[in-house]
């Protein structure tokens, strides 16, 4: 799947089960983390006069998401989220 526009189809990391110290937590209880990985970027945006802006995260950027936001997708048995450049936080070096 290639995402049009300035989308971005990011993965986003598992949920942690167990903190630090070893402490299980229940499922319910643990909220989405707020990290992703990239795995298809759109070709840009284009503006007014037609000239293309290139999205500039690239497949496998470690991002920063917004706790609330993007389209969940389910592509085979993943569940992946679409989202706007623009929503994206940060990246990650």
């Amino acid at each position: 799947m290639a995402p049009l526009g300035d989308r971005v189809l990011v993965k986003r990391a598992p949920k942690e089960v167990q903190t630090a110290s070893g402490i299980y937590l229940p499922a319910d209880k643990t909220k989405d983390p707020n990290e992703g990985e990239v795995v298809a970027v759109g070709p840009g945006e284009r503006d007014v006069t037609g000239t293309l802006h290139a999205t500039t995260l690239q497949s496998g950027d470690q991002v920063l998401l917004p706790e609330y936001g993007g389209t969940k997708v389910k592509i085979d048995d993943s569940e992946l989220f679409l989202f706007r450049e623009s929503d994206i936080l940060g990246k990650f070096s």
